[in-house]
């Protein structure tokens, strides 16, 4: 059963990002006053998303079931690109064509409706990223580990994929761990495999010249894609041990700051009671010089009474 905070964490992430910076902070605020220190840590570490990573995750949210969807036929697209199945995979790049669209539409509306309320939401839906949602989307379908991203509905920023068109004609399709050409019967050469056309002619030795080089290109774009990828997982590591590292200096000083205070209030109670006791001496001085006054008065009394003693 999902917790307390796993509820208000997709509440917060299903709020339009002006608000998120606010609503995040009243949440940690609320968890501090309750106690609960390591909800206040969690909520303290959540990240603002961009306006396109909102809308995805609206979309995987709100309509979990055509995620579910396009996850479906991720898979479907895969299993038709090993088994180098063109027929199955023209048909599954046009339903993968049809889905998207139809999930950015979904999308659309649905932020759309979350913006309506607000005056300034509704300028704001005018001009919606949809181009980066349906990149996103388009990732997810080629990527499991960006898809896996896209169903938790936490995503900070929009995703994006390497699309490489075909030869000679471009087109974006899909690329999978085994990329092969969507719309060729026949698959192609493994990376690495080398391609060769007998009895060429002119136009096909510069046709398999451009594919070679495409293939050449493709690799180092992956290479580098891989190095990029890796280096991005570094930084944003980096940067989440810098963030706790603030946060918990950020804890020491509110604790220090808390003990600061309770110091103070004691040396102001302090202060007050030496002002107390002080009047008190001063009260009990002034007694005491007048009980001295009045033995001095009674002893004077007496002394003048005796020597008057009659015989």
């Amino acid at each position: 059963m999902p917790s307390v905070t796993d509820a208000l964490i997709q509440r917060l992430y299903e709020e339009p990002p002006d608000g998120f910076v606010a609503a995040r902070t009243a949440a940690i605020n609320d968890a501090k006053q309750a106690g609960d220190r390591e909800a206040a840590k969690r909520l303290a570490a959540l990240k603002k998303p961009t306006v396109a990573a909102w809308v995805v995750n609206l979309l995987a949210l709100r309509r979990p079931d055509l995620i579910e969807e396009l996850v479906d036929l991720s898979t479907a697209l895969r299993d038709a690109q090993r088994g180098l199945d063109g027929d199955q995979l023209r048909e599954l790049n046009a339903q993968r064509r049809k889905v998207v669209s139809a999930l950015v539409g979904a999308a659309r509306k649905l932020a759309t409706e979350a913006l309506a309320a607000d005056p300034r939401g509704r300028a704001e839906a005018a001009k919606l990223p949809l181009g980066e949602v349906e990149a996103t989307l388009t990732a997810a379908l080629a990527e499991p580990a960006v898809a896996a991203q896209v169903r938790t509905g936490r995503l900070i920023r929009a995703a994006a994929y390497a699309g490489f068109g075909e030869v000679p004609r471009p087109r974006l399709r899909l690329v999978s761990d085994t990329d092969t050409d969507a719309d060729e019967t026949e698959g192609d050469a493994d990376e690495g495999e080398v391609v060769e056309f007998p009895q060429q002619s002119s136009r096909d030795r510069h046709a398999a010249e451009r594919r070679r080089l495409w293939e050449q290109r493709r690799r180092e774009l992956r290479r580098e894609l891989s190095a990029a990828q890796a280096a991005e997982r570094r930084a944003d590591e980096q940067l989440e041990r810098a963030e706790a590292a603030e946060r918990d200096a950020g804890h020491r000083v509110e604790d220090l700051d808390a003990e600061l205070a309770e110091l103070e209030r004691r040396r102001t109670e302090a202060q007050a009671d030496v002002a107390r006791r002080k009047q008190a001496r001063r009260v009990a001085e002034r007694e005491t010089a007048a009980a001295r006054r009045q033995v001095g008065d009674v002893q004077a009394a007496l002394e003048d009474l005796e020597s008057d003693e009659p015989d």
